[in-house]
């Protein structure tokens, strides 16, 4: 029987929740995940490819990479940080600068870049004050006039994921094949009972954006213009540009 999804009731605090089930769960699946992270998506990829020449830029949460090469001629200049160690060591192995940091502290001065992008970050924050604060310091280091590209998962989901539209704060699993598994059992693991012994199934928080949620947010945290909004891949999107 396929895992699914299962509305969070976990008794924790917002950030030890993203700690077991977010970083934690990335850093022992950041091989497997990365193996299937390998095609830029047609929106991210239409952002990037219009940039001026020379445009300095930040790709918060930038997971392998995927979208640091994006430009490979190298006429724009891209940094990434994740919060998983393991990711950022793929993404150094592939010739990246990148590093270590928690997207409601990022290692850059205000201002500092042209523009940043955090793909299908956002939804992995706890609670409706830390997605506020993360969306915050995207906008923070981009300079004003610059601008800012933001995916989350959407609760209206047209692919393959169906989920409960009444709930919005769900555990999604991530099955982690006997081929790939650690040696370490780590945290945001749950038994499956249609996977084999040697498999793991790990537990990863998201919250759904309903539609609209994500421009509303943008607007609550202000000092910014939405450009353009939408829905690709199952996610919501904003692209805004900072006053």
């Amino acid at each position: 029987m396929k895992e699914q999804p299962v509305a969070d009731t976990l008794q924790l605090s917002e950030a030890d929740k993203e700690d077991q089930y977010v970083h934690q769960v990335y850093d022992e699946i950041a091989t497997h995940f990365s193996d299937t992270r390998f095609k830029a998506w047609p929106v991210i990829e239409r952002y990037l490819l219009g940039l001026p020449v020379g445009s300095i830029g930040a790709d918060i949460g930038c997971g392998n990479g995927k979208y640091l090469g994006v430009r490979g001629s190298g006429d724009i200049f891209m940094v990434g940080t994740d919060r998983s160690k393991a990711l950022v060591g793929i993404c150094a192995q592939r010739g990246f600068e990148c590093q270590v940091s928690d997207g409601l502290d990022l290692p850059y001065r205000d201002g500092a870049f042209d523009f940043a992008i955090s793909i299908a970050v956002i939804h992995h924050f706890a609670s409706p004050e830390r997605r506020a604060r993360a969306v915050a310091e995207v906008l923070r280091v981009v300079r004003p006039g610059g601008s800012v590209l933001v995916f989350a998962w959407a609760l209206e989901q047209n692919g393959r994921r169906k989920f409960d539209p009444n709930t919005q704060d769900v555990l999604v699993p991530w099955v982690l094949p006997a081929s790939k598994a650690q040696s370490s059992a780590g945290h945001g693991e749950l038994t499956g009972e249609g996977e084999s012994a040697q498999s793991k199934v790990f537990h990863r928080y998201y919250h759904l954006f309903r539609k609209g949620e994500l421009q509303e947010l943008f607007e609550q945290v202000g000092g910014c213009t939405v450009i353009e909004n939408g829905y690709d891949r199952d996610n919501w999107y904003i692209i805004a540009q900072k006053i």
